[in-house]
This record gives structure tokens, C-alpha cells and sequence, in this order.
């Protein structure tokens, strides 16, 4: 029964219509316990007649078993799992427990989350269709992200996905759309009394329990039933206290008190108990003493109900209110007996039933539990596994074997994306840890959560220390921490230590010999030894042919040492394997990651459109996770080439990322983030002195670097010299010590602004010309050829001015740069010459959105719909929305269409949205 709530009807009717014309839709419903939130699901339910509908409710003692609820929820379309592709089948059917087989992927989370999108967007073609999940609070981690995931991807999908949750129990996903159903007002409150009770309710009296309830529904709905109506009609004194009066929770325990012992002991199984099911319920009731004349006293008493072969309590409330209302032996008793009457195929849940019983160390329980973490990790639950191995630490006596199950529950806490709670974990493990193998392994555990979350320099220093431990007894170990020590020295600021090279050794194998020389090249690149750090980076550069692409391994830092130091002919192949090997294996994280590390590169060399397009992909992947963390690197791309590119969005997307940057910490790229930060804030600055002062700010070397040229022109314009020379000698020494063409066309660009002899500033940017033209990096040569065209037609050299002009428009044209883009047209004007603009219409991309672009560049390639899907992370019913959308504003009708139009573009091929390595 439903009083009021026209606006929430409204909203829910609203998303069944959006699935219905295949828009999706996704709606949080948060509460306090009995604000209405099930009644409301259960009114969408009654309004999708024409629809498929998947429902399922979080169970509390169901949490620690990893997809639990997303095999309840997706039981009937187990039928047509054949429907999924290949790799996403396969890890969806191991999560799920259907095959035991495993193969690359199979422990991929995001793949399972695919999978499911996938299975049930397939499945809206026959149907629109709604899942609603109740209780999402109690749903197991690995259901509950899998389900926000399809929440995150309903848009251009016949799916809409209700959720409901208590409001102060669940981390709120704040990008889903939301509802908060709050209390009813007082005319409602007296209304529905009414209707509950059938007798005329006063209206002191409905005022009266309407702020004894708070207007809670549930909490009314149970007076109703208990007033009598002479005390519903004014005629009685309402009673003090109410029934209430530790609230509804409180009233269940009361109910459940006034049973006999074998009728609680029914309800004590049942709320124990998290499968629902009747034959289980009885037997283990039975088990413990009661007979089915309890069972029918329970059902009397409303507080459980019958379903076929399933149980139903009268509400979730019922079920916490009897199992903490029972005392410890009776749980334990409760807990003991259903792990004894459960099948073996059920080994999961006996290990959690055995590990509650559980009053003191047994290896027995701490055995099966292992089992458990050991097949929630192969199955990607890693939170799942992570709550298992940590239970088995505290039924552990020794403290070796509990610090060695204590650092397996952190691992898995960090995988799952969880780093306080790893941290917590890894320094219990590290107390019981004698052996300085699994110490080194625990302390780099350690070191990656601080220099995600917390102190790179204390990150920096733990490494150190533990790796110089280490290192008499496994140099391989001690040669890997140190890598990733002195990677946090080159890309952090961070006090001098210890000398990370003494921990080089002799390397025997090509990957250590590559990590080896990854080593060296931060040490040197901390200590501005440039001509060390770029022969160390292609000695490893030289290794990498056979190393597999991890993110654990040295390629991402090789990748990342090859950019700072501008060697793109190493870091340019690098990134752009990685992020082949991450679309191929259908990781996501390892996707996210190689696209927003690329963005440097694609900023300098000017494929500024496929980092605008990377950097949204990677935010679109980032928020899909849910771990808001993630998103300040591709926000902070966001921001700056709307910066560059004079986006009206620009000053939105900036303040968007101050608020991440402001909000948590950001580990090892805060230098490379906070950075970015001052360089957009300086492109948007009304003058040369409030953009120096922002330039000034920055302090990453590799940030630095990339604007050097508009570093020293600002200064310039702010009558800075001093600072310019500055800037200018720090570059030459870089210049010099790399050898990099572009480092020292730049090099020589900013001598020609400095200079004022026009012979040495002529032969300044000739020099600079020539030294372009050996490297990839447009965006700055393009700036060279506009400063010289300036500087010639100032000097009354139109002529000579006007072929540099013309290639500094379309190059910024091509590119998007409107500030200068507008600059050199106006140049080109004052050389009586005028600027053909080109048309925006030339290029296709123009017209479409990121997604769009994405996708029509793949399909574009040849590339079947379903692998466009995978590469996405999105369904193939999404794909096929954004192709028609595509072929609609781009007036075509077929693929070959498609492809010939891109084909035919230059900058579809040299500004590609998606990296070219995705055709495979």
C-alpha cells in the first residue's frame, strides 16, 4: 500500500518509459530502514507488466560470498549465456560457479562486469527489462560493483536497474541518479493509518505518532496494527511508551521474545540462514530440536511466511532484530548446525557457517576458509577473499601462518580496491613476519598503498629500508623495490636517502636486466643526469621486446621514464602496447591506465583529439569503477586540452577537477595533477602576470618541460626576463644532455625571443626549424613557425612571413588550438594575405560526441561490433545506439560508407580518437 509519494512514482515510472524506448535508465532509492523504499520497488514491479523483470535482495550473512547475489539475480538467464562473447562468457561463468575452467581473464572483475551487461542488454532485445535489487547494502561487494557497473551503462540500453539502500549504510555512488524517500508528512501519516487500520485515526493522535516516528512508514504500519482503535480514535490515551519506543527493530525482538524456544530457534535459523531455502531451514531446525509445529507457530506470528520451496521474512529488520537478540551460544549452535546440514557443493557457505561457529583457533575451520579465498580470488572476488583470509588469520594460533594469511587478506583488500583497510592489514602482517622474503613482499605491499593514498616519501623510504634488507638474500626482490623507490624520487618530491643504485646487483635474466636499467634511469633523471638516464632507458628499452606488458612489471615504467626524458621513439611504442595489450585482454584498469599515461605524449605531439577522446574514455572507465581516486588523471587531461583548445566548457571542467584535487589525496601523480591544475589555470588567465604567476607553481619536471616555450614567452610578456633565462638554462642543460631534436628546437626558439641582434635571432630560429623538423612534436614546431612568421613580417618580410604562417594555422586548425589559431590568421592577414579558414565540417568528427567518435572510428577500421564493445566496455546493443546516431548526423546509411569517409580524412588518421593499435 502506497500513501503519497507522487514524486518517486513519478521518477520510477519515468525510468521504466526510458527502458521501454530503449534510452535506460538507473534510480538509487536511499532511506532510513522503513522509510517505504521496498513498497516503492514493488510499485515498479507492478507497473512493468510488458517487461522481463530480475530481482533480488541483499542477505547480511551473504556478504562475504563473492557474486552471490548476481547468481540469484541472474539465475533465469543462465540459459543464454551462450549469447555473451567468448572471453566475457567465461569469466562470468566461472564467477558464478557454473565451470571450474579458468583461462586469461577468468579472475578479471571487469570482464564478469561485462559479461553481465552484455547477458542482460542481449536479453532486453526480446523485452525491456528491469532488475531491482533491494538491500543493496548487503549485497556482496563483487554483486554490488558488478551492479552499479550496469547501473553506470544503462544509457542507449532496454534496461532499467532499481536499487534500493539504507541511506547511511553504503558509500552513496554519487554520478547514479537518486531518490530520497524520506518520512511521510502528517496528512499522509493519518491517512495511512486509516487505511491500515480501517477505523477513523484523530487527528492529535495521527499528529502525535507522526512525530513519534518520524513519519517512518513501517514504524506506522506496526502501530496500526498494535493501537487499538479506541486509542486510534482519541477515545483511549495513546500509550507512553509507545510500542515503538526503541523503534521498529526493537518491536520484531519483542515479537520474537514472546515465542517458545523451539518457534526462535525456527526464526534464529532463518535469519542465520541466507539461501531462503524452506528444506534447509526445516532439516537444520529439526537438527536443533524443533518440529514443524514450530515452524507453524513462527508462520502465525507474521514474522516469516512461506513461498513454494523458499522462506521470506516479514522484513529485513526481523532478521537482525532475532539474530543480535540472540545470545552468542545460540548463534553459534545456529551457525554450526546449518554448516552441518549444508551439501558439499555449498563449501563456501559451510566455511562461513564454521568460521561464525568458531570460539577459538582451529586450523580445521581456517582450512576451509582458505579454500574459499583461494576460489573467491579465481573468480575475481577479491573483497570476497580477502574478508575470508583475514577470518582465518584471526582463527590462526601461529604468528607466522597469521601474518602470512594477514598479508594475503591485504593483497586482496588492495586488489579490491579497498586501501585503508590493506594498509590496516599489511602492518598486522608485518608484526608476525620473520622471514625477510615475505617482510620485503609485505613492505612493497605497504609502500604501494602509502604512495597511492598517503606519503611518497615515506613510500620512498620504507622501500629503501626493506629492500637493502632483502637484498642478501634475494637481489632480485631488493632490485624491484628499488625500481619502483627510484621512480617515486624522479616523479615525486621526496628527500634524498639512500643511493638506490647500490641496490642495481647483477641482473641474469632480460627482465631484471630491464628493471635494472629502469632503475638507473630514475636515479639518474632525479639527479638531472640526462645523458645517463637516456642511455640506461634504451639499454631497457632494448630488453623489452619479451616482457610481458603488467602493471606490475617495468614496462609502464620504462614507458613513463621514455616520456619524461622525450625519447618517444621508445615511449611512443611503449604506451601505445600497452594499451593494445590492455584492450586485448579486456582490462579495464590497465585500459584506464595506459590511456590517461599516453596523454603526455599525445599532447606534445599533437593528437590533441585522441586525447580529449582518451582522456574521456579513461574518465567514463574510472567513474564506471566507482573509485573516484582514479579520475583525477584523465579529469586533469579533461581540463587542459579545454584549456588549450579554448573550450566554452573550460572554466566548468577546471573547477570539476580543483574539487578532486581538493577532495583526496592522490598519491604519485598529485605532482603530475597539481601541475596540470596551474597550467590550465595560467591558459586561462586574463594576463600575462596572473599566468606566470601560475606558471611559477609548477614544479614536475616533466610538466615543466612540455611548456617551456609558453613558460618563457609569459615571462617574457611580464617584463619577467630574469625568470625567462631561468627557465631558458635549465632547458639547454635538458636539451644538451638528451640530445632530443625537440628539447633543443625549443631550446632555440626561446634564445631567438631572448635575443636582439636580428641575425642571431634569425639564425636562432632557423637552427629551431631544423631541429623540428627530425622530431614528432607539431604542437611546438607549429609555435616556432608562428613566432618566426611574426617576427619577419614585423621585420616587413610578408613574403617570407607568409609560408610559416600558413603552417602555423593548419596545424593549430588541425589540432583545435583556436587561441592560436586565431593569432596566425590575424598574422596572416597583416601580411596582406587571407586566411582560407577551413571548414570544421571537413572532418567528421566535428559533429559526433567522444562515444560517438569512439566508436566510429572502430567501426570505421572494420571492426565487428562486438569487439568494438569489448574494447569500450560497453554492450553491443550501446555500440549499435551510438553507430545509428553516427550514420544520422554524418546523413550515411552503411558501414562502407562510414570507413570511407574516415578514410578519406588526414586527421581521422594522424589525430586518431582511438589508438590505432586497437586494430587487430
Amino acid at each position: 500500500m502506497i500513501v503519497g509519494r507522487g514524486a518517486e512514482q513519478k521518477r520510477l515510472a519515468a525510468a521504466l518509459e526510458a527502458a521501454r524506448v530503449g534510452e535506460g535508465a538507473a534510480l538509487l532509492l536511499r532511506g532510513e530502514p522503513g522509510a517505504g523504499k521496498s513498497v516503492l520497488l514493488e510499485h515498479a514491479v507492478s507497473l512493468a507488466a510488458d517487461m522481463r523483470v530480475l530481482r533480488v535482495r541483499g542477505v547480511e550473512s551473504e556478504s562475504p560470498l563473492a557474486f552471490a547475489a548476481l547468481h540469484r539475480l541472474l539465475r533465469p538467464l543462465l540459459r543464454e549465456l551462450h549469447t555473451v562473447p567468448a572471453r566475457q562468457g567465461q569469466a562470468l561463468r566461472h564467477a558464478l560457479g557454473l565451470t571450474e575452467e579458468s583461462g586469461p581473464g577468468t579472475a578479471d572483475r571487469f570482464l564478469v562486469y561485462l559479461g553481465v551487461l552484455t547477458l542482460l542488454s542481449e536479453a532486453a532485445t526480446a523485452a525491456p527489462t528491469l532488475i531491482v535489487v533491494d538491500d543493496l547494502h548487503w549485497v556482496d561487494t563483487a554483486s554490488r560493483e558488478a551492479l552499479l557497473f550496469l547501473a553506470r551503462r544503462t544509457p542507449g540500453e532496454r534496461l532499467v536497474v532499481l536499487l534500493a539502500a539504507r541511506k547511511d549504510d553504503l558509500a552513496e555512488p554519487e554520478d547514479l541518479p537518486s531518490v530520497d524517500v524520506g518520512g511521510l508528512t502528517r496528512d499522509q501519516t493519518r491517512s495511512l493509518l486509516e487505511r491500515l487500520s480501517g477505523v477513523p485515526v484523530e487527528p492529535g493522535v495521527a499528529d502525535h505518532l507522526h512525530t513519534a516516528t518520524a513519519g517512518n512508514a513501517l514504524a506506522l504500519a506496526e502501530l496500526a496494527s498494535s493501537l487499538g482503535a479506541d486509542v486510534l480514535g482519541g477515545g483511549a490515551p495513546v500509550p507512553s511508551p509507545l510500542p515503538l519506543t526503541h523503534g521498529v527493530e526493537s518491536a520484531f525482538l519483542s515479537r520474537y521474545r514472546l515465542l517458545d524456544p523451539p518457534a526462535r530457534t525456527v526464526l534464529l535459523v532463518a535469519a542465520t540462514d541466507d539461501s531462503g531455502d524452506l528444506t534447509l531451514i526445516r532439516d537444520t531446525a529439526r537438527r536443533l530440536g524443533a518440529d514443524d509445529a514450530a515452524f507453524d507457530a513462527v508462520e502465525r506470528s507474521g514474522l516469516l511466511h512461506r513461498d513454494g520451496p523458499r522462506v521470506e521474512l516479514r522484513h529485513p529488520l526481523v532478521r537482525s532484530a532475532v539474530y543480535t537478540g540472540a545470545t552468542t551460544t545460540e548463534r553459534r549452535q545456529a551457525h554450526a548446525a546449518l554448516a552441518a546440514q549444508l551439501p558439499p557443493q555449498d563449501a563456501d557457505r559451510r566455511a562461513w557457517h564454521l568460521a561464525a561457529a568458531a570460539d577459538r583457533p582451529d586450523e580445521t575451520v581456517v582450512a576451509e576458509l582458505e579454500a574459499a579465498a583461494k576460489r573467491s580470488v579465481a573468480v575475481g572476488g577479491h573483497e570476497a577473499a580477502c574478508a575470508a583470509w583475514e577470518r582465518a588469520a584471526e582463527l590462526t594460533l601461529d604468528p607466522t601462518q597469521r601474518g602470512r594469511r594477514l598479508h594475503r587478506a591485504a593483497a586482496e583488500a588492495w586488489t579490491a580496491g579497498r586501501p585503508d583497510r590493506a594498509a590496516s592489514l599489511v602492518e598486522g602482517a608485518l608484526l608476525s613476519l620473520p622471514d625477510p622474503l615475505e617482510r620485503a613482499d609485505a613492505a612493497l605491499l605497504r609502500a604501494r598503498v602509502e604512495w597511492n593514498t598517503g606519503s611518497v616519501g615515506l613510500a620512498h623510504r620504507g622501500l629503501l629500508d626493506e629492500a637493502a634488507a632483502v637484498a642478501v638474500h634475494d637481489p632480485a626482490r631488493a632490485r624491484r623495490m628499488a625500481m619502483f623507490a627510484a621512480s617515486l624520487q624522479a616523479m615525486g618530491h621526496v628527500e634524498p636517502y639512500t643511493d638506490p643504485l647500490a641496490l642495481v646487483g647483477t641482473p641474469d635474466d632480460p627482465q631484471q636486466q630491464c628493471i635494472a636499467d629502469v632503475l638507473k634511469a630514475f636515479v639518474h633523471i632525479s639527479r638531472q643526469e640526462w645523458g645517463e638516464a637516456v642511455e640506461a632507458v634504451r639499454s631497457a628499452g632494448s630488453d623489452a621486446g619479451d616482457i610481458e606488458a603488467s602493471l606490475d612489471g617495468p614496462l609502464p615504467n620504462l614507458a613513463l621514464a621514455a616520456m619524461h626524458l622525450a625519447v618517444d621513439d621508445v615511449a611512443l611504442p611503449l604506451h601505445e602496447h600497452l594499451l593494445e595489450r590492455a584492450r586485448e585482454q579486456g582490462s579495464l584498469i590497465m585500459t584506464l591506465y595506459a590511456l590517461t599515461r599516453r596523454g603526455g605524449l599525445d599532447l606534445a605531439l599533437g593528437r590533441w583529439g585522441m586525447l580529449a577522446a582518451g582522456a574521456r574514455e579513461a574518465l567514463d572507465l574510472a567513474q564506471a569503477t566507482g573509485r573516484p581516486a582514479l579520475e583525477a588523471m584523465p579529469r586533469a587531461w579533461v581540463a587542459l586540452v579545454g584549456a588549450l583548445r579554448g573550450e566554452d566548457d573550460a572554466d566548468l571542467r577546471l573547477r570539476e577537477l580543483e574539487q578532486v584535487v581538493a577532495t583526496g589525496p592522490l598519491g604519485s601523480t598529485g605532482a603530475s595533477v597539481i601541475d596540470q591544475v596551474s597550467w590550465a589555470r595560467a591558459v586561462l588567465a586574463d594576463t600575462p602576470a596572473a599566468a606566470l604567476h601560475h606558471y611559477e607553481q609548477m614544479g614536475h619536471g616533466f610538466a615543466e618541460r612540455l611548456v617551456a616555450l609558453e613558460r618563457i614567452e609569459t615571462a617574457i610578456n611580464a617584463d619577467r626576463r630574469d625568470l625567462a633565462e631561468k627557465w631558458l638554462f635549465h632547458l639547454a642543460r635538458f636539451a644538451t644532455g638528451t640530445g632530443s631534436p625537440w628539447a633543443g628546437a625549443v631550446t632555440e626558439h626561446a634564445r631567438a625571443l631572448l635575443s636582439d641582434s636580428p641575425g642571431e635571432v634569425e639564425a636562432h630560429f632557423a637552427r629551431a626549424l631544423s631541429l623540428h623538423e627530425q622530431s614528432p612534436r607539431r604542437v611546438d614546431a607549429a609555435r616556432t613557425h608562428l613566432a618566426y612568421g611574426q617576427w619577419l613580417r614585423r621585420a616587413r618580410r610578408r613574403v617570407d612571413a607568409r609560408p610559416h604562417l600558413r603552417t602555423a594555422l593548419h596545424t593549430f586548425e588541425d589540432i583545435g588550438a583556436r587561441r592560436w589559431a586565431e593569432l596566425a590568421a590575424g598574422e596572416l592577414r597583416g601580411t596582406g594575405e587571407r586566411a582560407r579558414a577551413r571548414s570544421s565540417g571537413d572532418h567528421p568528427g566535428v559533429h559526433l560526441t567522444p562515444t560517438e567518435l569512439r566508436v566510429a572510428t572502430l567501426v570505421a577500421r572494420g571492426m565487428p561490433t562486438r569487439d568494438v564493445a569489448t574494447t569500450l566496455f560497453v554492450s553491443p546493443r550501446t555500440v549499435d545506439f551510438h553507430l545509428r546516431n553516427v550514420f544520422a548526423k554524418l546523413g550515411l546509411t552503411s558501414r562502407a560508407e562510414l570507413a570511407h569517409v574516415f578514410s578519406s580524412q588526414k586527421t581521422a588518421v594522424a589525430d586518431d580518437p582511438v589508438s590505432a593499435t586497437t586494430s587487430r
